[in-house]
């Protein structure tokens, strides 16, 4: 089975780190503490409409849950967060806007001249997907590529990322679409960040990380281009002003969205071990 990273968060946002001796895209490991506020740990088999609810595993083991894919084909994995909160000073916050181009928010305050004077009060949440490729395995039976459908599923989270073709059955190279939607709508000029997990080239073999942000078109739409085997994570993010729900407690609610996948040339092969501690 080809692994499509560690499914994991990083605070509020994303985290792309390489550590020593490894390749990978990794976040911190959900603590079991957090594994209440996951409102949507599901997976969704490969040519199958229905999905399995993931809590009992993260609440088992939150730190290394296994995770079995009982049938062959391109599996979804999707979780949600509920909203957590944190307040900035300030400027840390006016700094923390700019550093994520989160303009919106940004504008904002600068029109209100909040920028130097009023804290940041913000609630955050994710919705986390990650993209499994599980071979045929000792049944022998492979799934078809036109059955094999689970990875354009669309969920209908606050904000998610949603391939239009299956990363795993391109070549190297090939077109990758991806669309961002906010509640299943498109939404135009939203930035994405691509991280490629790789070795660079030479005789030390050295674990590399190749970066690049594009935006979505009108609609909603970013092209990508796959050159080699991955593992991807792909990223974005939205502010806006907190809903009345959450007013007591924030004035902003960021929600943070991640898909993980392999990439070509990688189904049936894993693309990355978990190091040993």
């Amino acid at each position: 089975m080809a692994s499509a990273g560690q499914f994991s968060g990083s605070g509020r946002g994303h985290s792309a780190a390489a550590p020593a001796g490894g390749r990978w895209l990794r976040g911190h490991s959900l603590a079991p503490a957090h594994a209440p506020r996951a409102a949507l740990p599901a997976l969704w088999p490969g040519g199958s409409t229905d999905s399995t609810d993931l809590r009992p595993a993260l609440l088992a083991d939150s730190l290394a849950p296994a995770i079995g894919c009982s049938a062959p084909g391109t599996h979804l994995l999707a979780l949600t967060s509920q909203p957590a909160f944190l307040e900035l000073p300030a400027s840390e916050f006016t700094a923390y806007l700019r550093a994520e181009a989160l303009g919106y928010a940004l504008r904002q305050r600068e029109e209100a001249g909040q920028t130097t004077s009023k804290p940041g009060r913000e609630a955050y949440q994710r919705c986390a997907k990650a993209l499994v490729f599980a071979t045929a395995g000792a049944t022998g039976r492979r799934l078809p590529a036109s059955a094999d459908t689970a990875y354009r599923r669309v969920l209908g989270l606050p904000l998610e990322l949603v391939p239009e073709q299956n990363p795993y059955r391109l070549r190297p190279g090939a077109a990758l679409t991806v669309r961002v939607l906010r509640q299943g709508q498109p939404v135009p000029g939203a930035p994405v960040q691509v991280w490629q997990a790789g070795i660079a080239p030479g005789p030390a073999a050295a674990p590399a990380i190749r970066h690049f942000t594009t935006y979505t078109n009108a609609q909603g739409r970013a092209l990508l281009r796959l050159p080699g085997p991955g593992p991807y994570l792909l990223a974005t993010v939205r502010m806006e002003a907190a809903p009345p729900a959450l007013a007591g407690q924030a004035d902003w609610l960021s929600t943070w969205a991640s898909l993980t996948f392999g990439g070509p040339e990688t189904a049936g092969k894993t693309v990355y071990s978990q190091p040993a501690n």
